[in-house]
């Protein structure tokens, strides 16, 4: 290959590469953007009190990670079979018209409507993980992964801050502005990306092993890879306590509006992105990939009981960039069990591991709603509305000693 062919092909994989960040970053701004402003959403299209909100909350969650769940293996191994770049263009172009779909939703079956064709939609996290995993070298794996965690960390910085400004103009301007976005995302990896998939990596659709359940079958022969899929589910139902129930808390414990919750959770999401696309590869240098995991388990175990006897608003707010010191834990993992997975495995590994994240998501939800409403609402045996960050603190507890009392024999070589 002649330098000129050799710049070209490292300059469309780093412009492809940059597509796939920007693509996740969408993703997590398209749900990071109705943090701040799904709470008066409900009520502006159902009514009720703040508690019966929050159910609702978990419900739409919910009905969001069973579509995650049922689709992501079957979307990741259409593209082991057809390839990473069809199947992230028709992604992409569902993600617009789910934005359209909230926009204009006018009640609660309409919200729920938009919910689904966004989990479907949000399948692409699996198909744009494994174009990376395609194109990265086995001891590049984690910080690249790393990268990917960054990625979503600058959508959930612009997320809430688009939600919480753009609220305050109606609660459907930012699924408005979402929708161009993805919208353009769509022309552009039209342009500019290419495909993967090689014929020496290629392999037949299976129908058994793209679903969830015949799909785990298969995954978990592999050694050690059935510990670290349940650990990746409870870490995600422990971590789920952001997403699913900051909203209701800061605006019932502090009483907090749209703005403000924009804020805190922007500057969560400038964090984690420092956290994942810079500070890791310091964590990975000095600690390892094993050493980095546990540290963010016992990280995020301190701080969930911070916040959940937290009573200052400076504290809390204070408090909210510190956390992602602990969001070091998924990429290490990832990395981890990436290498136990053969090449040709790649994508099918990251619509499991998206499964298994969607169960929790599927999980949490109702749970940690739930939990924030029975300690909220009227008759409440004990008013605490950080109940739901303490069952994420035992949660992150059980984390950490499932990962640490694995057998050697599991790590990867």
């Amino acid at each position: 290959m002649g330098n000129a062919s050799v710049r070209a092909f490292f300059m469309n994989t780093k412009l492809s590469f940059t597509f796939i960040l920007i693509t996740l970053a969408l993703d997590a701004i398209g749900i990071g953007l109705m943090f701040p402003i799904l709470p008066q959403l409900i009520l502006e299209v159902n009514g009720g009190a703040l508690g019966n909100a929050a159910i609702w909350g978990g419900i739409l969650a919910t009905s969001f990670a069973v579509m995650q769940f049922l689709f992501s293996p079957m979307v990741g191994s259409l593209s082991d079979r057809f390839g990473r770049r069809p199947v992230l263009l028709v992604s992409l172009s569902v993600m617009a018209l789910d934005y359209v779909i909230m926009a204009l939703a006018g009640t609660i079956w309409w919200l729920l409507i938009g919910r689904i064709i966004g989990g479907i939609a949000a399948s692409t996290q699996a198909t744009a993980t494994a174009f990376i995993a395609d194109i990265s070298e086995p001891e590049d794996k984690a910080k690249n992964f790393g990268l990917v965690g960054a990625a979503f960390g600058v959508g959930f910085v612009i997320g809430p801050l688009l939600g919480g400004l753009l609220g305050e103009y109606g609660t459907r301007v930012p699924f408005w502005t979402a929708a161009v976005l993805a919208t353009a995302n769509a022309i552009l990896g039209y342009i500019v990306l290419p495909e993967t998939v090689t014929d020496r990596i290629r392999r037949p659709f299976d129908l058994r092993r793209a679903n969830p359940f015949g799909a785990f079958k298969a995954m978990g022969k592999l050694p050690g890879l059935r510990r670290f899929l349940f650990l990746a589910f409870l870490f995600e139902f422990a971590f789920s306590v952001y997403p699913m129930t900051w909203a209701y808390f800061t605006q019932e414990r502090f009483g907090w509006g749209t703005l403000m919750i924009g804020v805190s959770l922007a500057s969560f999401g400038i964090s984690m992105a420092f956290v994942q696309g810079a500070l890791i590869r310091l964590y990975l240098k000095r600690l390892g990939e094993a050493g980095t995991v546990v540290f963010g388990l016992l990280f995020n175990m301190v701080a969930f009981l911070c916040f959940a006897f937290v009573a200052s608003p400076t504290v809390a707010l204070v408090m909210t960039p510190l956390t992602a010191l602990g969001a070091v834990t998924m990429p290490a993992l990832q990395g981890m069990m990436s290498r136990i997975a053969k090449d040709d495995q790649q994508g099918e590994l990251q619509g499991i591991l998206s499964s298994f994240r969607s169960v929790a998501y599927i999980v949490a939800p109702l749970i940690l709603t739930q939990t924030f409403a029975y300690f909220t609402l009227d008759g409440a045996p004990l008013y605490l509305p950080g109940a739901a960050f303490l069952l994420s603190a035992l949660t992150m507890a059980l984390c950490a000693a499932v990962f640490m009392t694995r057998p050697k024999a599991e790590l990867p070589i």
